[in-house]
């Protein structure tokens, strides 16, 4: 099974030149996506509470300092797999937000996006791209159909159409997702590396193994230079690249490339994440393949605990 990588999360910041507590707010805030982008989940989270709990005090239930918040809070949650304490504030940051912006703000669209990823994870695609459409309809409208803000709902949502094998129409929005980052950013952005993964996504399940190869290769080097070698993303990058290499019989090359992977999973997310189950169930799958059926079984155990866990 493969997994997608960054970018996914859209963590919010406040603007600048506002009242000492929106200052103290937006410093916490740019703190948690420095701890997320660190791996720190544990220390983000921790940070989000006291962001949350400061913007609710200084600004009220309903407020918009109160949405960003909530979202940032759900965002971690949601990236280690927390999804029933993640999909609530989600919602109620979209209602905030929905009510004190309008319906067709940047914000709502940012909302929107955030909550159809967490659908996604929970198999619930069709709420899911509809909410995906609505927010590339409002970033469209608001920022053009050329900026960066665009290649985030591109991107994720081909990922959704992928999911449901809609290959050619996920093909054509990872290429321009692409298109539109390598532009504004650059060939060595995590935005393109996340273009890129979709792309041999795509490839290797239609068999098209040439093709997937150097374009997983590609991504692993830019997400491994770009946030260090134990970032979850990482981990994420060697277990396509290893899922690539066992579905061609390359179980040499695919063994340590696994292994490695489920130690950064199981280090920076803690034991029980969903990453954690993917990297154990490919492991078994690796393990059956190579005749060590013996260990494919208890493999195949420990993800079945996480799977019953997070279900």
């Amino acid at each position: 099974m493969k997994i997608s990588i960054l970018p996914i999360i859209v963590f919010y910041l406040l603007g600048s030149g506002f009242v000492y507590a929106e200052t103290e707010l937006n410093d916490l805030n740019e703190k948690v996506e420095t701890l997320y982008f660190q791996g720190n989940y544990v220390g983000a989270i921790r940070v989000a509470k006291m962001a949350l709990k400061i913007a609710e005090r200084d600004f009220g239930q309903d407020h918009f300092n109160v949405a960003a918040s909530l979202n940032n809070l759900a965002e971690l949650y949601r990236a280690q797999g927390q999804y029933a304490m993640a999909k609530p504030l989600l919602r109620r940051a979209l209602l905030i937000n929905e009510n004190a912006l309008g319906s067709d703000h940047i914000d709502v669209a940012m909302n929107l996006n955030n909550l159809a990823l967490l659908l996604h994870a929970q198999e619930q695609y069709t709420e899911a791209g509809s909410l995906h459409r609505r927010a590339l309809e409002i970033k469209e409208k608001i920022l053009g159909p050329d900026h960066s803000d665009v290649a985030i709902s591109l991107n994720n949502l081909a990922a959704l159409y992928a999911t449901e094998k809609g290959y050619k129409e996920a093909e054509k929005l990872y290429k321009r997702a692409m298109l539109i980052n390598e532009k504004v950013y650059g060939l060595d952005h995590l935005s393109v590396a996340t273009s890129l993964n979709g792309l041999a996504v795509l490839y290797e399940e239609q068999g098209k193994y040439e093709k997937a190869e150097p374009l997983y290769r590609r991504a692993l080097i830019i997400v491994e230079k770009e946030l260090g070698s134990e970032h979850p993303t990482v981990a994420a990058s060697l277990n396509n690249l290893a899922s690539l290499y066992s579905i061609q019989m390359l179980y040499s090359q695919a063994r340590p490339l696994l292994k490695r992977a489920l130690k950064i999973w199981v280090k920076t997310l803690g034991p029980e994440h969903p990453d954690v189950a993917t990297g154990l169930e490919n492991l078994a799958q690796l393990q059956r393949k190579t005749h060590q059926d013996e260990e494919a079984v208890l493999t195949e155990k420990s993800a079945a605990k996480i799977r019953a866990v997070i279900r």
